[in-house]
């Protein structure tokens, strides 16, 4: 009789899940924190979770909004209306008491959302599946389920406060790189995710996500998301130098340009670049050295060398420009 009834309950109980959790609402049982930078104002989410393309259901944010992190089982209508509530006025407890109040399946959901203010609220529900909890700091949220440890909300809170100095998107890389070092997720790793934006928008959404990483599917995808992230950097240094040319700094220029290269010494689209803006600028003899080694390792790069003269990309004599060719 005991086992018919402990049956019985078990089955009340998955159905009772099955009408909370539907179809169109993924599983996306994780770690992530929203957060917000004191100093720059910028506001972000990062994620990670053995779950495919964990980014496209997980995180929120827009500039001069906030951020809002749904998970556990996802009810993704709360990441857009979150951010409306936000852009109402609400602050974030507001917003997340609204988002709870008439949602069937709370007991199952977890949500984080920060304001522009840095104003924090977090929700685990009664239901989420262990180790599940949050931990609400400073201009920051951390939040998991379905951890392998209870260590998870702690070590995420610990790496990004005593990361102070360094940019927000590279502090919450580094709380889920701790979340991932104590055990992380029960099941493993598939999916990470990274989104920034600014404290202030100037009415241009299409360019107001500094940083916008996603590793739908990878063995190693805090790792990959870290790695991304990098290379965003170096190629802002990239960018960084060709204002200075612009400005005929070449001095920073330079710097920058050996700032990326530094970061990413096998990258020939950097060394090509960097080559070909010392050229425009009368350093021909500087740019011969690099151009060779970037054209002995890939010739295409000298054919695409042909084709800048004809859209005045290469502004050199033709004399210096035999000179290049024959490398």
């Amino acid at each position: 009789m005991k086992k018919l009834f402990a049956l019985f309950f078990v089955c009340i109980a998955q159905i009772s899940l099955a009408q909370i959790h539907k179809s169109n609402e993924p599983l996306a049982h994780t770690f992530s924190i929203v957060a917000r930078d004191s100093v720059t104002g910028e506001m972000g989410v990062a994620v990670q979770s053995h779950w495919f393309s964990v980014g496209t259901a997980v995180s929120w944010a827009e500039a001069g909004i906030g951020a809002v992190a749904t998970q556990s089982f996802v009810n993704k209508s709360f990441g857009i209306r979150g951010l409306n509530l936000l852009r109402a006025g609400f602050t974030a407890q507001q917003a997340l008491d609204s988002l709870l109040k008439d949602d069937e399946g709370r007991d199952v959901r977890q949500v984080a959302i920060i304001d522009t203010k840095g104003n924090v609220a977090a929700h685990t529900g009664k239901s989420c599946i262990d180790y599940a909890g949050h931990i609400k700091g400073n201009n920051f949220s951390v939040q998991s389920n379905m951890m392998l440890t209870n260590k998870v909300p702690s070590a995420m809170a610990s790496a990004f406060e005593k990361n102070k100095t360094k940019p927000l998107a590279e502090r919450m890389i580094l709380a889920l790189e701790a979340a991932q070092a104590v055990g992380g997720d029960i099941r493993g790793k598939q999916s990470a995710a990274i989104i920034i934006v600014p404290g202030q928008t100037a009415g241009k959404p299409w360019e107001e996500r500094t940083v916008d990483l996603r590793v739908d599917d990878h063995p190693e995808p805090i790792k990959e998301l870290h790695r991304l992230y990098n290379v965003q950097v170096a190629y802002q240094h990239m960018n960084n130098g060709d204002l200075a040319v612009e400005k005929n700094d070449m001095a920073k220029a330079m710097n920058e340009y050996n700032a990326a290269m530094k970061m990413f010494p096998q990258n020939l689209e950097m060394q090509y670049w960097t080559a070909i803006t010392l050229a425009n600028n009368k350093q021909v003899d500087k740019a011969i050295p690099i151009l060779k080694k970037v054209f002995n390792k890939d010739a295409n790069w000298k054919e695409l060398t042909r084709r800048l003269p004809k859209v005045n990309l290469l502004t050199v004599t033709g004399t210096d420009l035999e000179r290049i060719l024959s490398l």
